[in-house]
C-alpha cells in the first residue's frame, strides 16, 4: 500500500472510533449507560430466605458494588443514585439433583434466588423488577457445610453478572 492509503485508513479508523466513543451510550465494557446517568446506589441486600447463610447478603452487596465500580464510570453513592439496585435473597435451597439406582442422591444442588428492583430515575422506561437464580451442584457425599463457601462464591459471581447485565448492559 502507498503512504496515502495508509493515512486514509488510519484516519477512517480514528474517525470510526471517535464516533462510537462519542455517542455516549456505548462502552467497551459492554454497558449502555446514558450520558446523564452519573451515580449508582446499591442498597444493602436483605436476606429473606427461610434458610439463611449469614455472609451471603453482605457478599452479594460487596460484589455488586465492585462490579459497578470496576466496569462503569458511575460514582457509587449511599442513597439517591441516578440508578438504584435493591435486592433481597428470597430463597436458599438445597435439593437432590441426581438420583442413583438405589434412590439415593448422587448430587445435591444449592440454588439461590434473588429478587431485584432496578430503578433508573433519569430513564424510568428502564425500570424493572425481576428474580434471578443461580445454582451449583455438589457431590452428596460432602456436607453442605464443607462446600458451602465455595458454592456461594460461584453463585454470587453468576448472580452479579446476571444483575449487572440486566441493569446496565440491558442483555
Amino acid at each position: 500500500m502507498t503512504l496515502r492509503k495508509n493515512i486514509r485508513l488510519a484516519f477512517f479508523f480514528a474517525a470510526a472510533a471517535l464516533s462510537v466513543a462519542g455517542c455516549g451510550i456505548y462502552s467497551f465494557s459492554g454497558t449502555s449507560i446514558q450520558n446523564d446517568v452519573k451515580t449508582v446506589c446499591v442498597v444493602p441486600v436483605e436476606n429473606k430466605a427461610l434458610k439463611i447463610n449469614p455472609t451471603l447478603a453482605n457478599s452479594l452487596t460487596e460484589a455488586l458494588n465492585d462490579k459497578y465500580r470496576k466496569l462503569t464510570n458511575l460514582e457509587a453513592v449511599d442513597d439517591n443514585g441516578d440508578l438504584t439496585v435493591e435486592a433481597s435473597i428470597s430463597s436458599y435451597d438445597v435439593k437432590a439433583a441426581a438420583i442413583t439406582a438405589n434412590e439415593v442422591a448422587a448430587l445435591n444442588r444449592l440454588t439461590v434466588t434473588v429478587k431485584v428492583k432496578f430503578t433508573n430515575f433519569k430513564h424510568p422506561e428502564d425500570n424493572f423488577e425481576n428474580s434471578f437464580a443461580a445454582y451449583e451442584d455438589y457431590d452428596s457425599s460432602n456436607s453442605l457445610d464443607s462446600v458451602e463457601g465455595a458454592l456461594c462464591e460461584t453463585i454470587v459471581e453468576k448472580l452479579v453478572d446476571d444483575i449487572f447485565n440486566a441493569t446496565v448492559a440491558q442483555w
